[in-house]
């Protein structure tokens, strides 16, 4: 019971980091790279130095001894880090492209996406009642942030890499700590390296072919370093708080349970920038909540079922097969047992 109630504290905290950081970081971007704020509009640079002070921060704590340093091949870590700034490309070049609609409709189906690819690559699957949450968070969402959609050809090609690869992205964080027994933060550290080399590398370039601006021009003051810094700093906690919820549940838990930041952002913004904030909003964001507390609900449920053959899928058979299979009984053994 105890480990119980510990691991209910560490779940908590993780999601609470998760959003805390993610709609800080939102906050603090928006005042960075906002025309209004400092105008520092190179986002995948951004993302670059994010990475780097994650980078820096891990190899402090593996030297410090904090944390261990575990093996994975590095042709996974490259595959995944090429995913991951796939992702982050994509959905900057999603967001020039299309409209803002269009941007948040994406988004919201990285969801079905995630569940598709769970069956196809883990041969996962989900009950009814989780299908209707996920099926209400998703309506709820959209209606208090879809508004005008227009899109064309090569911004529906970019939403397509963006959903794919974040997807992908975020079902390999779960694999490959089950796979390798590696903990968030080691796995975190592995890859935050060479997605910060690749990323200062190619950044300022996709930046230039976004804005139409040279990094070296941009007239930095102390106050833009001062949010480059905290935002960086919020990154860190951000990114660790993701990979520790994607690890101690599920991808398609952190996308559904995620959507909660959506509607603290709009919450926030209309407390602290005067975003308009509708009925509209308000019933979506109350419909949002509902789908997420009946989908924590059903998640929880089938852990209070016996277990049987039926519940268990093919990827947690595999073990116990392996298992068995390692170590026969013969029938001398049986009649001992049976004695």
């Amino acid at each position: 019971m105890e480990k119980e109630k510990k691991s209910s504290v560490s779940d908590v905290g993780a999601w609470g980091m998760n959003i805390v950081s993610s709609v800080g970081i939102i906050m603090a971007n928006k005042q960075l790279m906002s025309p209004h704020g400092f105008g520092f509009g190179f986002a995948t640079t951004l993302t670059g130095f994010h990475f780097s002070v994650t980078a820096l921060v891990g190899l402090v704590s593996n030297a410090t001894g904090y944390s261990a340093s575990k093996h994975v091949p590095l042709w996974e870590l490259v595959w995944f880090s090429l995913v991951a700034n796939a992702s982050i490309t994509g959905m900057n070049l999603s967001l020039m492209l299309n409209s803002v609609g269009f941007y948040q409709i994406s988004k919201l189906s990285m969801i079905p996406v995630v569940c598709v690819l769970e069956w196809i690559l883990h041969g996962k699957h989900f009950a009814r009642e989780v299908k209707l949450a996920v099926g209400v968070v998703v309506v709820g969402v959209g209606i208090c942030t879809v508004t005008d959609v227009k899109v064309n050809a090569k911004g529906f090609l970019c939403a397509c890499v963006a959903i794919l690869c974040t997807s992908l992205q975020q079902i390999s964080i779960g694999s490959l700590q089950k796979k390798y027994s590696i903990g968030s933060f080691e796995l975190l550290s592995k890859t935050a390296p060479i997605q910060a080399l690749s990323l200062l590398v190619f950044g300022p370039f996709f930046d230039y072919y976004l804005t139409g601006k040279v990094l070296l021009e941009y007239k930095l003051s102390f106050s833009a370093l001062f949010f480059i810094l905290l935002s960086c700093s919020l990154a860190v906690f951000c990114n660790i708080s993701q990979y520790l919820c994607i690890g101690r549940f599920s991808a398609v838990s952190f996308q559904v349970l995620g959507h909660m930041k959506t509607v603290c952002i709009l919450t926030l913004g209309w407390l602290l920038f005067d975003s308009e904030l509708t009925l509209k909003n308000l019933l979506g964001m109350a419909l949002a909540v509902l789908g997420m507390v009946v989908y924590s609900w059903a998640v929880e449920q089938p852990k209070t079922l016996p277990i049987t053959r039926d519940s268990l899928s093919e990827e947690d058979l595999k073990p116990l097969k392996e298992g068995m299979a390692e170590s026969p009984l013969n029938d001398a053994e049986l009649r001992e047992s049976k004695a």
